[in-house]
């Protein structure tokens, strides 16, 4: 895209679309959801957009510069997804706790799009408010700011990276990823003791706890971890 993005008073459509609807960026990106949801990664494109907008597709140029321009909008929408109705208890840990598994939520409810846009920085709004909500937690508690920060970027890059890796598995057809959960009882459980004696004493465990996401058990330690360090600074 090339065209520049029309300031926000000059946007607005002054006649509904095919569907009956007036354009805006966040119906595009509520669009842009859907159909990445539905057809992959490969459903990001003007034209697509346009015929589901039932819109020209030089209107989303109004918007957005590009699709990459469009895309950061994307991840930016699933953080402030996350964060929606999210109040502080001032209690830190149990408000990191609830904020990361609402980042986790937030991603698992949109896989395809968690993988395009998880690992992009926005620096838009919804963005902004959450670090700044959770390094006001950390500091709050009483960590000192370097501290803090460090741990804000452990937690954000562990539930980011655990939601793409969480998002990527539903994000496979049925059947590939019913077959990666099955090997755990076909293969797994089926070792020798003789040869694979760890493997085999908790293979009963393995083929329960391997078919569900290890984040929120991932999230507890880092907390535990940060807990222990706060204990050890006198906070």
């Amino acid at each position: 895209m090339t065209e520049r993005v029309v300031p926000e008073p000059e946007r607005k459509r002054r006649r509904p679309t095919k569907q009956g609807v007036v354009l805006s960026a966040e119906l595009i990106v509520d669009t842009a959801l859907r159909l990445v949801g539905l057809h992959g990664a490969e459903a990001l494109t003007v034209r697509r957009l346009g015929a589901a907008l039932g819109a020209d597709p030089s209107a989303v140029y109004r918007y957005f510069h590009s699709t990459d321009d469009l895309l950061i909008a994307i991840a930016d929408e699933l953080i402030g997804r996350a964060q929606h109705g999210w109040r502080p208890t001032g209690d830190w840990r149990a408000d990191l706790r609830a904020i990361g598994l609402r980042i986790h939520a937030a991603y698992q409810a949109h896989p395809q799009a968690a993988l395009l846009a998880a690992h992009r920085t926005t620096g838009r709004a919804n963005e902004i408010t959450a670090v700044e909500n959770i390094l006001g937690i950390l500091r709050n508690a009483g960590f000192p700011d370097p501290e803090a920060v460090r741990i804000y970027h452990a937690f954000v890059d562990q539930s980011l990276g655990f939601a793409v890796l969480d998002a990527a598995a539903l994000a496979l057809p049925s059947a590939a990823l019913s077959a990666d959960y099955q090997v755990w009882q076909a293969s797994y459980a089926r070792l020798d003791a003789t040869t694979h004696p760890h493997i085999a004493a908790t293979a009963h465990l393995l083929t329960a706890d391997m078919n569900r996401s290890a984040y929120p058990h991932a999230l507890d330690l880092l907390l535990d971890a940060a807990e222990a360090r706060l204990g050890r600074s006198g906070g």
